[in-house]
Order: structure tokens, then C-alpha cells, then sequence
């Protein structure tokens, strides 16, 4: 083994080991690899500058992140986040992505020239198990020590240069939340690129492929010949912990994490929202009067931007509830709540692997579906993906809060600790999580009954979320709810006031729409539903969400409402009955067609989403009616 050396960047350099050889070639395409949890995400949204795409790899639905290398410098570079895995010989469907597209085998994807290997400095020994698979591919490679910092404050060590020795590669120690040490990734780059690759001169002791056995002596001797002294958890850590996943403790206090959260978000999400609400009528009323009385008046006004302003009104409490979950998730908590969750998830025989996936699914259910491939049995990552919908996703926050703020006096229970708004909201969170874990027992004792399997989970270190994390987070999410308002909700509510429109010169129950509605009407009557509702529950196949812009284009269409707000002309036509009916509807409902068509392909057959769109359907409606019932027998 030739000798190590290093540079003024802090990097110890080697020569690349002998195996499998690529084609000499300038770097054009870089992919980073690491382990859950290992601040692989973070860098990358710091390599890439935030200027990133999403997109699935062709032929399976795991998302893929690629960006330039702008956050750098090297704009020229094309950055590829791979899935976080542990090892490249799982049978998920993570691992077996990252395994085509670092072999060159994933169609549309270019092959890597390069990679970049994050590893937790804090749990270096375990994580060291990775580096020999992704070794033995014969890249250029570079390692990268994350959260050295924290390593180092908390007692630990890590000798770069002894660890570049025996892996054969560089190795750096970085921050990637702070920013430090990126340096070493742009000298590594810089040297590979400007001159061609070579073929390797230095061969370096691997263990046998394959064998996840042998990986373990491997780094636990590489660990052993460098010295490396993993830092000792801090005594508030080890405190917090005691208390967080105690048995008893830990599911009262996440109890009491989430009804804050719903309590905050109603407290100040709703005098944000109504702040939006008077800038959108405002700015409506003054375009209409630009434009005067005239049919493109209508459109515009009536049909436009009163459907799409009755669902941008939401978005501060989305914000909301999306910055408490990642600073829930950034801290580490998160992760202690999957462990505190899976002693539930055991008893109904959900594998404990199901908890990301479905706590992903509060966001949206397309991503929290494709999350299920980390679930290496079939029938436990089926019975995932079929009950996945009923938790409360985002999109059913927007008709949640105007059903809740519209018919929910907003007084304080529990001595003022809990608002009636705040509670009722997380009735539905409750109900939503209850169907989702009935549903699975009921697969998992009948059709889909497997055996339990063992949940490994690497707990992440206590941290402070940093204010960019945060921020990404939530401009991905109010880009995502904005591109629905701007795209499907706007051609939704285009066709709809065409057909309000359609005859000419007919009052809105005698237009296309208006007859649709009445033939449909005696079926959902006994939910407490009027026509309208109707047409909002048809519409909202597309995107739950979108009934929120149908019911504030037609009621602003309809004379007798058009002067209200959408909250004032729900209460002139619905009961509390039918309001609370329509929310749980909402509740239990599949009203989303992208959904219907990942679980087609994830599950390679339209059977298994017909029989979910329908027992779903047949559950809200049944839910629904005997909501309206029992609300209309007692108040």
C-alpha cells in the first residue's frame, strides 16, 4: 500500500483500490450514498444550493433527488441522491435501486464517475459496514465523516488519515448542517475531474461480497487499527431518554406533543388564515371592479379566484403543522416515537418498518407509499400501502379547518389547556389512525397474515434543527400545495364554472352542473349533504382538496350566496350534521387519484386498488351517515 498523504485541505488522499475498473473518463456525475440518518439530505441540499429536482427512477416509484453541484462551485457536476440504505444486499427496493444505478444499470440514469460516501462519525463503527460493499465497486471515492463536530464535542475520535490508509480512499470529516469541511469535497472533485481516470495502482483487502458477516470483522477491525473512540452520550441524552421511551411516560408525552401542535395550529394558524382570506377578497373585489359586470368578470372572479383563494387560505396552518413535524423530526424525537409506536404496531402485526411510511403519509400518501419499499416482506408491505390513505394527509387539512371553523364555537376545554377546535381536529387525526390500524389487523389476520419480524432502528442524536432544514421544508411543501392550487385546482374550477354556465341564461340548478348534482343528491341526502356537496365529493376524486375550490365556485356562482363568505354559505345550507358527516367522510374516503395509481403500480395490478377504493368508500359512508344521525338525534 503506497503511502498517505496530506493536503492543505485537511484530507487524506490514497490511491484507489483495484477493483472492477471503469472506463477512463472525466467526472460528469457524482452520487451520494449513506445511511439513514446520516445527514446525506442535508448535504445535499447544501452541495446543490437548494436547486434540486425530484423525480422516480424509470420502471419503480422510489424518488430520486438530482441537482447541480452549484452550492460548490461545479455547476458542471450532476449531483444524485440515492436512497439511504445500510447495505447494498437487502432485498428492499432501496438497496436494489441503489445498486443499478451505482452499476450503471438504471435506465435513464446515468453511471456515477464518482461517489460520495457519508458516514456518521458518531456511529463510525456500525456505518463503516457500508464502505466495504461500495468500495468494491472501484470508483473514485470519497468519505465523509458527518457530524465530526459533534463528535469531537462530545469526547470522540477520528484519525482521517489512519482510516484513508486502510479504506484506500480519502477521508474527510464535514458538518454538513454548519457548512464545514465542504472544501475537501471541491479538492476531490478538482483532481478528479481535470485530468482523466486512471486505472488503480493500490489493491485493497475487501471482504467477501455479499457477506454482511464478513463486513462486521471488517469494520470492527478497521475501527480497532485506527483508534477510533465513538463519542459517549451526553447525561441530558441518556435523562431525556428514560423519560421519552418509557413505557408508560413516553406515549403520554407524545400525547401531549401532538394535542400542542393542533392547539398551536388553530391558535395562531387561524387569525393567519383569516388575515389571507380578507387580502385575497380584497384584491378580488378590486380586480372585478376593474373588470365590471361581464362574463369574464365571472370567470375570473366567480370562477377562478374564489375557488382557488377558498383553498390558498389554508396554507399558513399547513405551514404550521408541517414546521412542528420537522422540528420534531430534526431533534431526533421522531425517531424515538417510531420505537414507542411499534410496541402498538406489533399487536395488530404491522412490521415495525411501517411507522416511516405511514407517519410520512400525514404529508401525502404518494411518498408514504413509495416509502413502503424498505419493507422487505410482500404481504407486510401490502397490508402498509392499503391502509397508508387513511392517515390524515394534508389535503384533507384544507376542508378540516372550514368545516371546523365554520360550525366549532371556539371555546377552551380542559381548563383552557385545549381549544374545542383544536380537539375536534384531533378527533379526526385519532379516527384516521384508528381505521388505518383496524384495517391492518383485519388484513393481517385474514389475506395478508405473516409472520413478525425484528424492528432494528439506529436512534439519532439529540439535536438542534437548524433554521435552513426548516425553511427547505417548508418551501418544498408550499411549493407542492401551491403547484396543486395553480394547476389541478385551476383547471377544475375552469370546467366547473363552464358547466354552471351551460345553458345560457339558466339559474345554477338547471345547468349541467346543477343537474348532475340534483340526479346524485337522494343518495348522499341521508349523510346530510345537499347537491353542491355533490358535486365537491365527485370533484375531489381528482384531489381532495380541490372540493374546497368547487364549493367556493359554486356557491359564489349561486345568487343566494354569492355575497357570503364560503363559511357564512356552508352554515345557510348544512347542518352541524352534515358538516361533521362531510369531515369524516373525508376521514375515511380514497379521494385521490394519484394515489390510486401508485398503489397500481406498487402493487402491479388493479385489484388491489379497486378493493381499496371501495372498502374505503363504503367505510366513509357508512361512518358518514351514522355521524348525521347520531349529531342531528342529539343537538
Amino acid at each position: 500500500m503506497s503511502d498517505c498523504c496530506s493536503t492543505d485541505t485537511g484530507v487524506a488522499l490514497l490511491e484507489s483500490p483495484v477493483v472492477a475498473p471503469r472506463t477512463p473518463g472525466k467526472i460528469r456525475t457524482v452520487a451520494l450514498v449513506g445511511p439513514p440518518n446520516s445527514g446525506k439530505s442535508t448535504l445535499f441540499n447544501r452541495l446543490t444550493g437548494l436547486r434540486q429536482k425530484v423525480a422516480n427512477y424509470p420502471g419503480v416509484t422510489v424518488e430520486q433527488h438530482f441537482g447541480k453541484l452549484s452550492g460548490i462551485g461545479r455547476s458542471d457536476l450532476v449531483l444524485i441522491d440515492l436512497p439511504g440504505i445500510y447495505s447494498l444486499d437487502s432485498y428492499s427496493e432501496d438497496s436494489r435501486v441503489a445498486v443499478d444505478v451505482l452499476h450503471g444499470a438504471m435506465p435513464g440514469t446515468p453511471a456515477p464517475d464518482a461517489v460520495l460516501l457519508v458516514l456518521d462519525s458518531l456511529h463510525l463503527r456500525r456505518q463503516l459496514m457500508l464502505a466495504a460493499p461500495v468500495l468494491s465497486l472501484g470508483l473514485p471515492t470519497l468519505v465523509l465523516l458527518n457530524m465530526s463536530d459533534l463528535m469531537e464535542t462530545r469526547g470522540g475520535e477520528a484519525d482521517t488519515l489512519a482510516l484513508a490508509k486502510e479504506l484506500g480512499v480519502p477521508v474527510a470529516k464535514i458538518s454538513a448542517t454548519r457548512g464545514t469541511g465542504l472544501d475537501a469535497i471541491t479538492h476531490f472533485l478538482d483532481s478528479k475531474s481535470h485530468t482523466p481516470q486512471e486505472h488503480p495502482t493500490t489493491r485493497l483487502e475487501l471482504p467477501v461480497v455479499g457477506n454482511p458477516r464478513s463486513y462486521r470483522q471488517w469494520a470492527t477491525g478497521i475501527s480497532t487499527r485506527t483508534k477510533y473512540k465513538a463519542p459517549l452520550s451526553s447525561e441530558w441524552t441518556r435523562k431525556l431518554d428514560k423519560i421519552l421511551l418509557h413505557r408508560i411516560w413516553g406515549p403520554l408525552l407524545f400525547l401531549v406533543v401532538v394535542i400542542a401542535v393542533f392547539q398551536v395550529v388553530f391558535t395562531i394558524g387561524q387569525p393567519l388564515s383569516d388575515g389571507m382570506q380578507n387580502i385575497l377578497n380584497t384584491a378580488g373585489d378590486k380586480v372585478g371592479a376593474l373588470l365590471g359586470h361581464s362574463w369574464v368578470e365571472s370567470l375570473l372572479i366567480d370562477g377562478i379566484w374564489k375557488g382557488v383563494a377558498a383553498v390558498l387560505v389554508f396554507l399558513p396552518q399547513i405551514l404550521l403543522l408541517f414546521l412542528f413535524i420537522g422540528i420534531l423530526e430534526d431533534s431526533g424525537y421522531l425517531a424515538r416515537a417510531a420505537l414507542i409506536a411499534d410496541r402498538v404496531m406489533r399487536s395488530i402485526g404491522l412490521n415495525g418498518k411501517a411507522f416511516i411510511p405511514l407517519l410520512s403519509a400525514y404529508a401525502c400518501a404518494v411518498p408514504a407509499i413509495m416509502a413502503t419499499r424498505t419493507i422487505e416482506n410482500k404481504r407486510d408491505r401490502f397490508a402498509t400501502i392499503l391502509v397508508a390513505p387513511f392517515m390524515t394527509c394534508s389535503a384533507r387539512l384544507p376542508i378540516y379547518i372550514l368545516m371546523i371553523a365554520a360550525f366549532i364555537p371556539n371555546r377552551d376545554i380542559l381548563g383552557g389547556f385545549l381549544g374545542m377546535r383544536a380537539a375536534v381536529m384531533l378527533s379526526l387525526y385519532v379516527l384516521g389512525f384508528l381505521a388505518a390500524f383496524g384495517t391492518a389487523w383485519l388484513l393481517k389476520s385474514s389475506i395478508l397474515k405473516t409472520a413478525s419480524a425484528p424492528f432494528i432502528l439506529e436512534l439519532p442524536q439529540y439535536r438542534l434543527p437548524t433554521v435552513r432544514s426548516l425553511s427547505l421544508r417548508l418551501i418544498d411543501r408550499g411549493g407542492v400545495f401551491l403547484k396543486q392550487a395553480g394547476t389541478i385546482i385551476l383547471s377544475v374550477m375552469i370546467v366547473l364554472w363552464m358547466l354552471s354556465h351551460v345553458p345560457f341564461h339558466a339559474d345554477l340548478p338547471q345547468s349541467v352542473i346543477g343537474r348532475v348534482g340534483l340526479w346524485i343528491e337522494p343518495v348522499i341526502r341521508p349523510l346530510g349533504f345537499n347537491w353542491k356537496i355533490g358535486i365537491g365529493l365527485l370533484s375531489s376524486i381528482v384531489a381532495r382538496e380541490v372540493i374546497v375550490g368547487t364549493l367556493g365556485t359554486l356557491y359564489g356562482a349561486d345568487p343566494a350566496t354569492q355575497s357570503l363568505s364560503l363559511q357564512a354559505a356552508l352554515r345557510h345550507d348544512l347542518t352541524l350534521g352534515g358538516a361533521m358527516a362531510l369531515v369524516v367522510f373525508f376521514a375515511f374516503a380514497m379521494q385521490c387519484t394519484s394515489t390510486l395509481a401508485i398503489v397500481k403500480r406498487e402493487t402491479n395490478s388493479w385489484r388491489w386498488p379497486a378493493l381499496q377504493f371501495a372498502y374505503m368508500s363504503v367505510l366513509a359512508y357508512v361512518a358518514a351517515f351514522a355521524t348525521n344521525q347520531i349529531i342531528t338525534h342529539l343537538f
